[in-house]
């Protein structure tokens, strides 16, 4: 009996040790609640939301500055940048006058800064050293997701409602050509081999992968209702993608261009962030208001904690690799 004892002693706090990931002291998980314009800071120890902070109208993405100083929150409907502390989520400053900012990103180079205009059908180009405004393209309807080739030169941005996504010159600040697409694509991620854009077909349940270069569609994989969004798994070779409405998460082998595996994750997991020791996946659920949490060895969820309204982007500075 007391070896038994010990044995199902052993396994739980072996399981209790797989459920922790490591985390920096004082450090906090930064999640945007886009439907009440705040933001919620989450203790990932004691796995509760300490506080929740306004920061303006429609938050829905962010992302941290290329020194990693500043997490930069887009709100969409205030037309403004807030700069966080990335690791406790405090306001440190805001940058009025960015246009709708729904989705941004730096170029490799960190010479521009571009935004998705998703109510006002277009893209904005600003210089990243000040935000200066370099060009403002009209676009098809409702951009959505940016991705950029390996060499600064090209920025890709999905057409939501138009079915295509578009290829943009950052140096001359032009639409060079469109592909079309599937019905609603939303996320769009480029392989590390600069080699194939993947993009999320919200609309419909698959991934469609693209060799951007000879502009034609590779092929399609199916993943789940509301392919939407991508996160790098941190080893350079799989990322996962979350299907909203399936409530499913799938990991792909950016490789072999191949679905490895799909996994439950209920209450629409929108995007996602893996913990830097590569045991977590955390994710937004839009549809019930929390922030879930899974086991990357079980493909089990481990807990779920109540956040604000339509949860989209968050972050966290101990993450695993974003490529």
């Amino acid at each position: 009996m007391k070896i038994l004892g010990k044995t199902i002693l052993l396994g739980l706090l072996l399981a209790a040790a797989g459920a922790r990931a490591n985390f920096a002291p004082g450090e906090k998980v930064i999640v945007l609640n886009s439907g009440e314009g705040s933001v919620s800071i989450v203790d990932p120890v004691a796995r509760v939301e300490e506080k929740r902070i306004p920061v303006g109208k429609e938050p829905h993405h962010l992302m941290v500055t290329p020194d990693g100083k500043e997490l930069i929150v887009a709100n969409a409907a205030s037309n403004d940048l807030v700069f966080l502390d990335p690791k406790t989520g405090e306001i440190l400053r805001r940058v009025p006058g960015i246009s709708d900012p729904y989705q941004i990103g730096y170029s490799p180079d960190r010479k521009w800064f571009v935004s998705a205009s998703n109510r006002l059908d277009r893209v904005d180009i600003y210089h990243a050293d000040g935000f200066r405004l370099a060009a403002r393209l009209a676009t098809g309807r409702v951009p959505s997701h940016i991705a950029f080739s390996a060499d600064s030169r090209l920025a890709f941005v999905t057409l939501q409602e138009s079915n295509e996504f578009i290829a943009i010159d950052l140096a001359t600040q032009k639409v060079l050509w469109s592909m079309p697409t599937g019905r609603q694509p939303a996320g769009i991620w480029m392989t590390p081999d600069d080699r194939h854009l993947l993009v999320g077909i919200t609309g419909e349940s698959h991934l469609e992968i693209y060799d951007w270069r000879a502009r034609k569609l590779v092929k399609r994989i199916l993943t789940g209702t509301g392919a939407h969004n991508f996160v790098a798994r941190g080893d350079g070779r799989h990322v996962f993608l979350s299907n909203r409405m399936a409530n499913t998460i799938s990991l792909v082998d950016q490789q072999t261009l191949e679905v490895k595996e799909t996994f439950s994750v209920p209450g629409g997991p929108d995007c996602m962030f893996i913990t830097a020791d590569g045991r977590q996946l955390w994710t937004t659920t839009r549809w019930i208001r929390k922030l879930t949490v899974v086991d990357l060895e079980t493909k089990k969820v481990l807990y779920q904690i109540p956040v604000g309204r339509s949860p989209h982007g968050l972050y966290f500075q101990s993450h695993a690799p974003l490529q």
